[in-house]
């Protein structure tokens, strides 16, 4: 098998139409098999997946370490992401700082390039957002990482159209990858409306609503104590009863094509391309290979008129909020 391809950004790279978010394969979603998560990075390069998405901040670098030598063996062919920004510390398990000034960028990235083992990052995102640092000092150290050699091409992540728009103008921005999905629609204010208008592709994260969709939960406590996702407003409590009637048409739309809701909520997604006029390159996380070839055949499925209509209303009845810290996103700027 292999994917359709498109460019991320003007100028930027081509890509498998559908990209793997490596995160779960390191942190946030429990207990990981390491052989089957790292067979699954081969069977995504053979089902016609290049682009793939880690960040240093993903098990506090063990992510970059793990798909290091993967990427290594097959540089000609991988377009490498990674993302600066998210401060940890090794004291405090809960920190989450956002750091964008311009030393703190160019420490980050020699980081990453030695945890990867690689010479250069095909692009190089901030994971997120300092308002109180200039974004045309942060931008501007990121351009030199590009004139430097260490970084082809930049992305951003959570930005509004209007942070977009200011970045651009320092130096070309190819993607902005933020959550979008059948459940999150707020990029669709001002950040979508503005990559298109740039020709700037964008990068959907957690286009399952991180398994939600899917129905392979319905509440954050039927998940392990080390995951994550438990944590989630719109998984807990009332929120998540809600939220899991809100699921039932998209497995209804499922059973009657004969497809997975998985591949529903994909196919979604993809089609946003049309319907904004922008390429679109979601980033499904995955740690099984079957979970992988489930993905990537969502890619030759199309939703009906009628069936676009039914899922349109969804994100607006969506209970809770997509962290309980709303100020880590770029939804408090908007």
């Amino acid at each position: 098998m292999s994917l359709p391809t498109a460019a991320l950004g003007s100028n930027g790279p081509l890509v498998g139409i559908q990209g793997l978010g490596c995160m779960g394969m390191s942190e946030f979603y429990g207990p990981t098999d390491t052989e089957e998560a790292l067979a699954t990075l081969d069977a995504a390069l053979d089902a016609g997946v290049t682009l793939f998405d880690t960040a240093d901040v993903y098990g506090a670098g063990h992510n970059e370490e793990l798909i290091g030598p993967f990427v290594r063996r097959n540089r000609d062919r991988v377009v490498l992401a990674t993302k600066f920004a998210i401060e940890r510390r090794a004291d405090d398990p809960f920190y989450r700082g956002v750091r964008n000034d311009p030393a703190y960028i160019r420490s980050a990235v020699d980081a990453s390039l030695r945890r990867l083992g690689v010479d250069v990052i095909d692009v190089y995102y901030m994971h997120r957002r300092d308002p109180a640092v200039p974004l045309a000092d942060s931008v501007g150290a990121m351009a030199e990482l590009v004139r430097a050699g260490k970084v082809r091409h930049l992305g951003l992540s959570e930005v509004t159209g209007a942070e977009l728009r200011e970045a651009h103008a320092v130096h070309p921005i190819a993607a902005v990858q933020s959550e979008w999905s059948i459940f999150s629609r707020d990029v669709e204010r001002s950040a979508v409306p503005a990559a298109a208008e740039l020709g700037v592709a964008f990068v959907p994260y957690s286009p399952l609503g991180r398994g939600f969709l899917t129905g392979a939960f319905t509440a954050g406590e039927q998940l392990g104590a080390d995951d994550y996702r438990r944590h989630h407003p719109q998984f807990s409590g009332a929120n998540a009863a809600g939220n899991a009637e809100l699921v039932r048409p998209i497995q209804k739309i499922a059973a009657d094509r004969g497809v997975t809701a998985a591949q529903v909520a994909l196919a979604w997604v993809h089609q946003r391309a049309e319907v904004h006029g922008l390429t679109v390159v979601p980033i499904p996380g995955t740690r099984k290979r079957a979970r992988l070839a489930e993905n990537t055949g969502a890619v030759g499925l199309r939703l009906t008129t009628e069936e676009l209509a039914v899922l349109e209303p969804i994100a607006g009845k969506v209970e809770g909020t997509r962290y309980a810290d709303m100020t880590f996103t770029s939804a408090g700027r908007e």
